[in-house]
């Protein structure tokens, strides 16, 4: 199989390295095009091929992964597609924001399975969700998911909860690194040290993540077993849910569903 890259930044790099890690790929067989020096050195390093030139990254790939920003996926499109119709290869978005029949009105008769993916996916704890557009069938689906499975986990959904997704997992993790910068500044609020009050701080992160991700007890028993009635973390959360805690929460989700929405119709 060969790979090419629309776009070379740290999701792309994270693709590309789960993907020559598991062995789906062989380096010579990737080829990344990206504007920015600094980024196609990383990709080079990682072990693709790298350059700025779209059409020499889609040439012989059987699949291409579109990795911009919503805002220039019409001009990669047209840059890729030249005119012609239908593109070989599958194209594979990871676009927030635009849909399969958006991609698929602007590159006629392609194959399109899109995705939305997160960070951790640079530590091999990603979650992707995929669903595939009008022309796709099973056996595209099945390649892309083993793509993305090099990196974490998959699951299939209905597009019309993509917005969803991405404002759960793939906006999420950066709820969780604002939640750990609150809980540093707190700590130092209470005496700790900088240094000390990040680390435990990120360590309590993870270690939640890890007891939570090692299954057979449910998030709600493993807040529970934390809290003890009448102790400091009753305390805490007493607070949280006092200062509407929840509603926040789910304010926020709301919103970058909202904004996704919004980036759908631009």
């Amino acid at each position: 199989m060969k790979l090419g890259f629309i776009g070379g930044g740290n999701m792309a790099q994270a693709i590309l390295a789960a993907v020559l890690r598991a062995g789906i790929v062989k380096p010579g067989d990737v080829c990344v095009s990206e504007p920015d020096e600094a980024r196609r050195a990383a990709c080079e390093r990682l072990g693709a091929v790298a350059g700025w030139d779209n059409a020499a990254a889609v040439a012989g790939a059987d699949i291409v992964i579109l990795a911009v920003k919503p805002q220039i996926m019409a001009e990669a499109l047209r840059s890729i597609t030249g005119g012609a119709a239908p593109p070989p290869a599958l194209l594979v978005s990871i676009a927030a924001g635009r849909t399969t029949q958006w991609i698929e009105s602007r590159a006629p008769g392609a194959r399109v399975v899109r995705v939305m993916p997160n960070t951790p996916l640079m530590a091999g704890a990603g979650v992707s969700a995929i669903c595939r557009g009008s022309r796709a069938d099973e056996s595209d689906e099945a390649a892309v998911r083993r793509i993305f499975d090099a990196g974490g986990r998959t699951l299939v959904l209905p597009e019309a909860l993509f917005d969803a997704v991405t404002a759960v997992s793939g906006s999420g993790p950066a709820y969780f690194y604002r939640l750990v910068e609150c809980l540093a500044s707190a700590g130092r609020a209470a005496g700790l040290s900088p240094r000390d009050a990040e680390m435990l701080a990120t360590q309590t992160l993870i270690g939640a993540g890890r007891l939570l991700e090692s299954g057979g007890v449910s998030v709600a028993e493993l807040r529970a077993a934390v809290t003890s009635p009448g102790g400091t973390t009753a305390a805490a959360l007493d607070s949280l849910e006092r200062a509407g805690f929840e509603s926040i929460v789910r304010e926020a989700v709301l919103r970058a569903v909202e904004r996704g929405a919004e980036l759908a119709c631009g």
